[in-house]
């Protein structure tokens, strides 16, 4: 080490340790404000730990010195020490933003239909609140955007209803709930028949398909060899309360046609709906939704396609 360094250095203690001899550990003092935060630290939490829960003690722990939170569940008092927990669910029920929600949806509660969806104000609260709702409890199937899944659940923003699309429709179908079947014709028709039918349904919304296909198509889904006329109509326009299908729309729900690009792919996908059958069931919202959920869903899915 040279002497300029060592005279530099000379102030200062080292912990005696020395490396390849000229390789100290120096024991340099902390500096004081960071003794002193430390410091101020260990005092911060020592309050906390008396002042807020904290320590387990036997089976419990410690309640900290806030008074007790007061908050109804089912209609019944309880009160509580104070926690997080406990202060958010009271400010849910007497907050200023609870005790404003809870105005609103008493006045969608008494308004009917024509009302909320006249009323700008109130539109604006069921969307803001029922979004939640939706996520909550339909989302899970139909996505977050009402989207829903191809061949499984059904899109509740396109405005197609199978059940019907007006408000009392959508609310009889949370209420109750439905089930979608349609029988599967495997061993009824044959693959050239399946070819068939399927080239007459595309024919109905549109496609250009052969026309001796959709002749004998025609005859099977018209006649008593098909029978698909009893649930769909001959005209192919679906009835509401089958909750069939209008084939007539190019809306496609079950099979996936308009994500094929051939015309080959599009009859495949008709035949394998028509081969498969369809067997689709929503539960019952009843028992689990209150009334008033139920009406501020009805009238947001409604909002989604655009309604009825």
């Amino acid at each position: 080490m040279s002497e300029a360094k060592t005279k530099q250095q000379g102030a200062v203690q080292t912990t005696g340790h020395a490396w390849d001899g000229d390789i100290q550990e120096f024991n340099n003092p902390l500096p004081r404000w960071w003794l002193w935060g430390f410091y101020a630290s260990v005092v911060f939490a020592v309050l906390y730990w008396v002042i807020y829960p904290a320590w387990p003690v036997g089976k419990g722990y410690t309640t900290g010195l806030f008074n007790n939170i007061t908050y109804t569940v089912n209609g019944e008092e309880r009160s509580r020490h104070w926690n997080t927990r406990s202060l958010l669910v009271k400010d849910m029920q007497t907050g200023d933003e609870a005790l404003k929600t809870k105005e609103y949806m008493q006045k969608v509660a008494a308004a009917d239909y024509r009302q909320i969806l006249a009323d700008p104000d109130m539109m604006a609260f069921v969307r803001s609140v029922t979004k939640g709702l939706f996520g909550d409890n339909c989302a899970a199937c139909h996505g977050s955007g009402g989207a829903g899944v191809m061949g499984l659940f059904p899109n509740l923003a396109d405005d197609d209803w199978l059940w019907g699309g007006s408000v009392e429709d959508i609310q009889n179908t949370i209420t109750l709930g439905h089930t979608g079947y349609m029988p599967g014709f495997a061993r009824t028709f044959s693959d050239e028949q399946l070819d068939d039918v399927a080239h007459f349904v595309l024919s109905l919304s549109g496609h250009e398909v052969p026309a001796d296909k959709v002749a004998r198509g025609k005859q099977l889904f018209t006649g008593e060899g098909g029978g698909c006329y009893y649930c769909h109509t001959a005209a192919g326009t679906g009835m509401k309360s089958q909750g069939s299908a209008n084939l007539t729309d190019n809306i496609w729900t079950i099979a996936d046609v308009q994500g094929q690009t051939e015309l080959t792919g599009k009859v495949d996908a008709v035949k394998t709906v028509i081969r498969n059958g369809v067997n689709r069931v929503m539960p019952t919202w009843q028992g689990r939704l209150d009334e008033n959920q139920i009406k501020l869903l009805s009238v947001y899915v409604h909002e989604l396609g655009g309604g009825q």
